[in-house]
């Protein structure tokens, strides 16, 4: 008689010669099921294959996860729970263990994840002519397994001869970034999915620096991932191991501190004393550091109270996301409650702000990413203009940097003080690498001990010997105003945000009002964000099929504009404003006759392939009144909803050839 795994076995290649499982699924069970450190894999394999969940099966093995933009992510928790993944757990609590498969979050993967990471750290170092051991800072955020990962992670990093200084509770990816360059670690590990649904997470790797890993690191560590095929491993001697040490008020102290930097302008903050503040951490760790720094720095606050606890459940949101309105709905029914002017949310790992503002019509209003970031690099250009730390002859080394796919607006404002814009793609580690640039620009001598310097210090070295980032961001709902964090910063966004809040009230202007100054001068820009979900390996085929119809057969017209010019980022050489080369990307993009602009790219953390639809308007002479103006967004905002209705409708046909 054949053993059990003979007999399952057996049942794979069956499945596979009759097409109900892929190839690749078969090939990926097989070498999880021979390094598996116990039988729970084989048992949720067993019931899957025994249920004929082919589906299931095949989204969890058809590949093995590799980094994207957003480094590893995935379900922890499948569509279907096994009772061997149930474990002792009541059915609607969270599983004992987590997802079995290759395409999955789990101790497989974590443990491969960092063996590779901490495999690269022990060859690089070397090769750089450093002798001392690899220190890796690890933080998580709140969500399913994230704890028991980031102990894992440092469990692995310290039995294969690296140290690790763990946060013994959630912090956000800011301040991870923070941490890796404040005791001048080698690498940086955040476990988390950022706003992704609760049944998802995630890894994430940053390199010395603190910004998140790029090429070459990305392929060299994921080079080192792909030839472990298991997650047993043998640990080095006590001799040859390194120590965990756990880390945390230290740091958000330092931490802190810098962020007060942030501040431009005291006084307005002080001129605004009636603004009223509302904010949610939407159960994630903004909550760590945003209500003590607003306080510190006299906001007066008011934040969510049934937000404000970490639930890996996300149990009073649809999904823990800043962007979406109904995330917003407990604040600003707060808000609304307390008449406050201002609504802030930050997702769970704190790395991305959304905002509501009270509108001069007295309601509360949502703005966009690109609103947000608009408002932001317009304040801090002008602000560090009027400060004298900016001028007519240090203009030129003042940079805002924002990604392809982020509002034309921020170019404008850019163009008109004089600074440059330069453009990135989609991934906020693009911009963190521009920040190393620039830092390694400063001779040698001077920046040494650069990351112990004051803000005034390296600003300083920056005005005088390479480029001062005054701003940065995504559509995204991604800022950042300094260099002290190489990714972009939720708590650093609502400080920003709320002062520019406060200039607003001191000047007895709403955020709106402001806004519509700042089109009024620069021009009206306006966006639209579309996507389609495609899930599982059937939906990532489709999504590829997209994107190669896009670039074989694009659309020669849209509504009735002629297409001018097409970039192709996987393909084309783009360089950009510094005559840096753009990293070859699947995005395309479409410019129109008329003056619109479409771009086209899958995304690098979830099942969806986006559409970015962009229009403008600029005054021909002086600015545009309030009545053109309102004249004006209503016709670009027809326009961009006739053209996301026609987009899709051309996908639909696409999929259908």
């Amino acid at each position: 008689m054949p053993g059990h795994s003979e007999q399952l076995d057996s049942k794979i290649s069956h499945t596979v010669a009759v097409g109900q499982l892929m190839e690749s699924t078969a090939k990926n069970i097989r070498a999880l099921l021979a390094g598996a450190p116990s039988d729970l894999y084989s048992r949720a394999v067993d019931e899957l294959v025994s249920a004929t969940e082919w589906q299931e099966l095949n989204d969890r093995f058809y590949r093995t996860l590799s980094f994207g933009t957003g480094g590893l992510r995935g379900r922890t928790i499948g569509k279907i729970v096994t009772a061997a993944e149930r474990g002792n757990a009541r059915d609607n609590a969270r599983p004992e263990f987590p997802c079995v498969g290759t395409n999955a979050m789990n101790f497989f993967n974590i443990s491969r994840a960092t063996r590779g990471l901490v495999a690269y750290l022990h060859d690089w170092n070397p090769d750089e002519g450093i002798s001392a051991k690899p220190k890796i800072v690890i933080a998580h955020d709140p969500r399913f397994f994230s704890k028991e990962f980031a102990e894992l992670a440092a469990k692995v990093a310290s039995e294969n001869g690296c140290d690790a200084f763990v946060f013994g509770s959630p912090r956000s990816v800011p301040e991870l970034s923070f941490a890796v360059r404040y005791v001048k670690a080698s690498a940086g590990v955040m476990i988390t999915a950022s706003h992704n649904p609760p049944y998802d997470n995630g890894y994430k790797v940053y390199f010395s620096d603190g910004a998140q890993v790029i090429e070459p690191h990305a392929s060299g560590i994921i080079a080192k991932v792909n030839a472990i095929a298991s997650e047993v491993y043998e640990p080095l001697p006590k001799d040859r191991q390194g120590k965990v040490a756990m880390i945390g008020k230290d740091i958000d102290e330092a931490y802190m501190q810098r962020l007060e930097t942030l501040v431009l302008d005291p006084t307005v903050i002080r001129d605004a004393k009636s603004l009223k503040i509302v904010y949610t951490p939407l159960h994630g760790t903004g909550s760590v550091i945003i209500k003590p720094m607003l306080k510190r720095l006299g906001f007066n606050l008011e934040v969510v109270p049934e937000q404000d606890h970490f639930d890996g459940r996300f149990p009073t949101v649809k999904s823990p996301n800043p962007e979406n309105a109904e995330a917003l709905t407990m604040a600003i029914d707060l808000a609304e409650k307390e008449d406050a002017d201002v609504v802030v949310a930050t997702d769970p790992d704190c790395d991305r702000m959304g905002a509501a503002v009270r509108a001069s019509v007295g309601k509360m209003k949502l703005l966009t990413g690109n609103q947000i970031g608009s408002l932001l690099a317009w304040y801090r250009t002008r602000t560090l203009f009027d400060k004298g730390v900016l001028n007519k002859q240090n203009a030129s080394r003042g940079v805002i940097i924002k990604t392809f796919v982020t509002t034309d607006l921020q170019k404008a404002i850019a163009e008109h003080y004089g600074l440059r814009c330069v453009e990135t793609l989609t991934g906020f580690k693009y911009i963190g690498a521009k920040l190393g640039d620039y830092e390694r620009a400063i001779p040698d001598h001077l920046r040494q001990n650069y990351v112990d310097l004051s803000e005034d210090e390296t600003r300083q070295l920056r005005l005088e010997h390479s480029s001062f980032y005054v701003f940065g961001g995504e559509e995204s709902y991604g800022y950042s105003g300094a260099d002290f964090v190489r990714d972009k910063d939720g708590n650093g966004a609502v400080i920003m945000f709320c002062e520019v809040a406060a200039y607003a009230k001191a000047h007895g202007k709403t955020i709106d009002e402001l806004l519509d100054d700042i089109y009024s001068e620069f021009g009206y820009f306006a966006e639209k964000n579309g996507s389609l979900v495609f899930e599982g390996a059937e939906g990532a085929t489709k999504i590829a099929r997209l994107i190669k119809s896009y670039a074989t057969d694009p659309f020669p017209e849209v509504l009735g504009s002629k297409v001018t010019s097409i970039r192709n980022f996987e393909t084309d050489k783009i360089e950009d404003a510094e005559s840096d080369q753009i990293p070859k990307e699947k995005m395309l993009m479409f410019e129109l006759q008329d003056g619109t602009r479409i771009a086209v790219r899958p995304s690098g953390t979830e099942p969806k392939i986006k559409y970015y639809l962009f229009a403008h308007r600029r005054p021909k002479k002086g600015k545009f009144g309030s009545v053109e103006l309102n004249q004006i967004k209503t016709e670009v905002k027809e326009k961009l909803d006739r053209l996301w209705d026609w987009l899709r409708r051309d996908a639909q046909s696409r999929l259908t050839k």
